[in-house]
């Protein structure tokens, strides 16, 4: 299936536009979940596209032409990729960007249509009040506009109106600039069938709803919500009697900070004390301005009889409905915009633990290290097949040259080009024992390394595991999952939920649904950036390839279980459930290395095939000749191939050009494995000064913590990365990355090991 430019978007000219600016008709496309509630058709306004464009950075006619093949379903990756001609060549974190605030925009169109029939439907509609309803762009503003008729339980002011007290509070407004005594307004109210026993209940019900009309009013809202953004102080004291027991809070015992200012791992630390129950914690703002001023946005005078009245009713309103109501919802965004900054912590370092460099394609043996139930020991070969299993015992002296000779034996029969230690309990001990067992045998041509094993033992009892590998024990597939690990980290890390990879950042204290939601996309970006090889990889891994479903990601597997290895891109539209739109969308990120179509091993969409045939065909060779041979690449004139009705320009052909002169490019770096002191394999080989090679384990907010081969993650404090001035260790460090640190300082006791990158630089 070739795109055509315009198949499902139609750009119209608005009357009264300030430039040319397209309105975006969508047409009717499957609806997925995302959208189930928009009208159809669905329709961004031409002012949102607008401020999408000046969020993104671009013009607005790049967002009408993202947003409409998003609306057809295109997935971010293939837009970033295939349809640069269209978008103008907008990178994956704009497209992203304009994925997410579509949504938001349309979202806030149909809530902002229920909103106005429900007004409307209360006959309280009138023209000044829809034109502001229609004229929000946030969806703060459109509640605030919505709050006054929102269905509600009965209020003290709605109770007040039922006595038909209503009338008396707007008399006090009205009788504020006179002189008019508030008794005798009140007087002709008092009615005990009605519930009104005397004036002084008269005036108090309808103080009660001009206290709620305060607090209620869009601009009163908006005003405190603006003073406590920026001007609040969040104060943090200890609980009467929890000071002990909250030992681990003591930071905050008595803390004062700007809100506006707080960063985001602060602020979760201090929400879990006050959720523990260890911490009280307020917004602080100058009450008595604030009072002043939203008493003021009456505009009648407050020292008449009636304006007193006024008053009272004001401080009422901003006391027990204003000020609580703001600061709970200012208290909210704050720890919205907190989880969202932890929530991008854990976004980056998972991207970067996925990016990690693969070994390759080569038989590895994985070693899970243990004392007493001994070391898990499994052989796979370059594809990842399991090959060998067992258990050995290489940290028992007794049992320890039966071990050596099981390794030995293990990587001479299967050509073994890696030995894989996990890095758990004993990982040292054990990568000690297989690097001695190496040079003894003169195979100094296997790597031995430590890897990561986070998250092997959540893989080994995973549903994903047992199907994988019915036949092995629990204990044998966690030694599986460290060799493929070092094969190809992003293959069997995707097997793992995120967030026991143990690179997050207070991951239990944010939303889980927006930490899954970022995550699916980090793992969806990575892969379709790596490419995925058709023929070897595992469900759990096409389902991430841009426009795969659960349901076809398994089909392809089954299929190719049956069938054995696919032999061409286009035989994918033979499995079950895999129609042309999969095909448009996936193709491109999926490889066969060794089939029939020689153009299958790259990049290069399906739907270039053709024009890159004609490319050879002026060269008078084979498109097999064409791939991976620069010189004759070079020779195209690729200006001779551009044709704008069928999206070929200079974005499309220039990528094709990459492709061929490097066909299947990895972005991911090359493999390097960390030089760990064989001297040095516990907190008690430490010393002060040393300096030592590891690998960046974690990143947060506050620094980075490195795992230097001594059980216990050394932490680089923000301010020992760099002797320039960063506010994010992501400028310096990411997870995975390999880096020479010095030790500042051990406490043996709290098992804690402060180190520095700067000190040698």
């Amino acid at each position: 299936m070739v795109w055509q430019p315009g198949i499902a978007l139609r750009a119209l000219e608005p009357a009264g536009c300030r430039r040319s600016q397209p309105v975006l008709l969508l047409a009717a496309a499957p609806r997925d979940n995302l959208f189930r509630s928009m009208p159809t058709p669905d329709a961004l306004e031409p002012r949102f596209v607008e401020i999408i464009a000046r969020e993104v950075g671009c013009r607005p006619a790049q967002v009408a032409a993202a947003a409409g093949l998003f609306a057809e379903k295109a997935t971010v990756p293939f837009v970033a990729r295939y349809r640069k001609e269209a978008t103008g060549g907008l990178i994956d974190e704009q497209l992203e960007t304009i994925f997410k605030r579509r949504r938001y925009f349309l979202e806030l169109t149909d809530r902002r249509q229920t909103i106005l029939d429900s007004i409307d439907g209360q006959g309280k509609l009138t023209a000044d009040l829809e034109a502001s309803i229609r004229a929000v762009i946030a969806k703060q503003e459109l509640e605030d506009l919505y709050l006054p008729f929102r269905p509600r339980r009965r209020t003290r002011a709605e109770i007040a109106r039922e006595k038909g007290l209503e009338p008396l509070a707007d008399r006090l407004l009205k009788e504020a600039r006179g002189s008019a005594v508030p008794n005798a307004l009140a007087r002709s109210f008092v009615d005990s069938g009605r519930g009104v026993a005397d004036v002084e209940e008269a005036l108090a019900g309808a103080r009660d709803i001009l206290a709620e009309r305060l607090a209620e009013d869009a601009r009163n809202r908006d005003g405190l919500r603006r003073g406590l953004r920026s001007r609040g102080e969040l104060q943090v004291r200890v609980k009467k009697g929890k000071k002990e027991a909250g030992q681990v809070y003591r930071d905050y015992f008595d803390h004062h900070e700007p809100a506006a200012r707080i960063r985001s791992h602060r602020l979760l630390a201090i929400q879990r004390g006050e959720r523990e129950g260890f911490l009280s914690v307020e917004v602080a703002i100058d009450d008595a301005a604030e009072t002043r001023r939203v008493a003021g946005s009456w505009r009648v005078p407050l020292h008449s009889p009636c304006g007193r009245q006024v008053e009272a009713a004001s401080v009422d309103g901003y006391k027990r409905l204003l000020r609580p109501s703001l600061t709970k919802e200012v208290r909210s965004d704050l720890l919205e915009r907190a989880e969202s900054e932890a929530i991008a912590v854990f976004r980056a370092n998972l991207e970067a633990l996925l990016m990690q460099a693969p070994l390759g394609q080569v038989p590895v043996l994985g070693l899970d290290p243990g004392y007493r139930t001994g070391c898990k020991m499994a052989a796979v070969d370059r594809t990842g097949r399991v090959i060998d299993t067992g258990v050995i015992y290489p940290l028992d002296s007794g049992r320890q040259a039966a071990a050596a000779d099981r390794v030995r034996t293990a990587i001479k029969s299967h050509s073994v080009h890696a030995v894989a230690i996990g890095n758990g309990t004993g990982g040292r001990e054990t990568e000690v024992f297989a690097r001695q067992v190496v040079r003894e045998a003169g195979l100094g041509n296997v790597l031995v390394t430590i890897v990561p094993e986070t998250g092997a033992s959540v893989y080994s009892a995973s549903a994903v595991a047992r199907d994988e590998l019915p036949d092995l024990d629990v204990a044998l597939r966690g030694a599986v999952s460290i060799a493929r690990r070092l094969q190809d980290p992003l293959a069997e890390l995707v097997k793992i939920d995120p967030k026991s990879l143990g690179v997050g950042q207070y991951q239990h204290d944010v939303d889980q649904k927006a930490l899954a939601g970022e995550l699916d996309l980090a793992v969806e970006s990575v892969v379709n950036s790596v490419g995925v090889e058709l023929n070897t990889a595992s469900s759990q891994l096409l389902v991430r390839v841009s426009g795969l479903a659960p349901k076809v990601s398994q089909a392809i597997v089954a299929h190719r279980d049956r069938n054995g290895p696919f032999r061409k891109r286009r035989a994918l539209l033979d499995v079950s459930g895999f129609g042309p739109k999969a095909f448009e969308l996936a193709a491109g990120f999926l490889r066969i290395r060794d089939g029939d179509e020689p153009l299958d091993r790259t990049a290069v969409h399906p739907e270039r095939y053709v024009v890159v045939r004609k490319m050879a065909r002026q060269l008078g060779v084979g498109v097999g000749e064409l791939i991976g041979r620069p010189e004759l690449v070079g020779r195209i004139d690729f200006d001779r191939f551009a044709d704008a009705g069928k999206g070929l320009g200079r974005f499309t052909l220039a990528d094709i050009r990459g492709e061929l002169e490097s066909p299947g490019r990895d972005p991911r770096p090359e493999f390097e494995a960390p030089s760990w002191r064989e001297d040095v394999q516990s907190l008690d080989d430490l010393e002060t000064g040393m300096v030592l090679e590891g690998r960046v384990s974690n990143v947060t907010n506050f620094g980075a913590f490195v795992d230097v081969g001594v059980k216990r993650d050394g932490l680089v404090h923000i301010s020992e990365l760099s002797n320039d001035w960063i506010d994010d260790p992501r400028q310096v460090v990411e997870v995975g990355q390999v880096v020479k640190v010095q030790v500042l300082e051990i406490d043996r006791e709290r098992g804690r090991v402060a180190l520095s990158i700067k000190a040698l630089q």
